[in-house]
């Protein structure tokens, strides 16, 4: 079973975008992972194919009628699929939730435009609403683009080494420690004589360390959530 990305959108050209580089378009190419793109324009209403109607109880902007995506989700969406909904409405996106859907078969995403989407449509499917940030968004497609990339990292067979996602900030709930690499001195500043040591014990304790005290002064939030999981 391939893992599958299905996607509704207004904006389908922006698809794979940025997915079609990197790791996660060689993936693609390899079949390892599958996406899927649907115009939610196919299913507007009359001549003009008609998607959103202005704000019930008024206020600017338009919203994306539940009807019109009713029919969409209908005929592109899988049931067994949870649908996300990116809003700033919606809970953090974390390494966690990200983790829990690349062990799932795939997932199905609406992208929102305008000033959103009909509530009734989000109540009706269960959409689990979700936001990659406090901040605002013209649509949802660049908060799938950025979904969809943290997923297909961690899919079996997509990075080489796999102990590299191991390591990486917020997998153990602290920001990563910092890398350096040749050369050993650049404009007057050394790698630490620690990481040339040979010393793997002491360098994964210099490591360990650093995390902590980097969590600390950018994320102290995260040791909170650390210490409240104890």
């Amino acid at each position: 079973m391939v893992w599958t990305a299905n996607i509704l959108t207004l904006y389908p050209e922006m698809f794979p975008g940025s997915l079609q580089h990197s790791l996660s378009g060689k993936a693609l190419k390899e079949d390892i992972w599958n996406l899927r793109v649907h115009n939610i324009r196919e299913y507007g209403l009359g001549n003009h194919n008609n998607v959103d109607e202005k704000p019930a109880g008024g206020g600017p902007g338009m919203v994306l009628r539940a009807d019109v995506l009713d029919k969409a989700i209908t005929d592109c969406f899988d049931d067994k699929n949870q649908i996300i909904y990116f809003s700033p409405k919606g809970k953090q996106l974390t390494q966690d939730v990200v983790k829990k859907f690349s062990l799932n078969e795939g997932v199905s995403i609406l992208c929102g435009h305008f000033e959103g989407v009909d509530q009734r449509i989000i109540e009706k499917y269960d959409m689990k609403e979700i936001s990659v940030g406090d901040y605002i968004l013209s649509g949802g497609e660049v908060a799938a683009l950025t979904f969809l990339d943290s997923v297909v990292r961690l899919l079996p067979n997509v990075i080489g080494n796999n102990e590299s996602t191991v390591i990486e900030s917020f997998t153990e709930g602290l920001l990563e420690y910092p890398q350096y690499t040749k050369p050993n001195v650049f404009n007057n500043a050394e790698i630490p004589e620690i990481l040339l040591s040979g010393n793997h014990r002491a360098i994964e304790e210099w490591r360990k360390n650093k995390s902590v005290d980097l969590t600390k002064k950018r994320r102290p939030d995260l040791l909170l959530k650390k210490k409240d999981k104890i």
